[in-house]
């Protein structure tokens, strides 16, 4: 269902993955808006692990934001 939702706001979104280290920094772009979310990940979880939490963000931010509509 959630996945659902966000194919209806997310119609174009960019990641980036740079690794630090131990870490890696993930940012994700909603192509619609411009928005911009980032966060710092171990290298260890998988890349769709850190996709989805980059997702989650991103949807939180837009949400604030006023640019989509949700349940908060």
């Amino acid at each position: 269902m959630k996945e659902d939702l966000r194919k209806s706001f997310l119609k174009e979104v960019f990641f980036e993955f740079t690794r630090i280290g131990n870490f890696i920094k993930v940012t994700v772009i909603d192509g619609t808006s411009g928005t911009e979310v980032s966060f710092i990940g171990s290298a260890l979880v998988s890349i769709e692990e850190l996709k989805r939490i980059g997702l989650d963000k991103l949807e939180y931010v837009l949400k604030k934001k006023g640019v989509i509509r949700g349940k908060e």
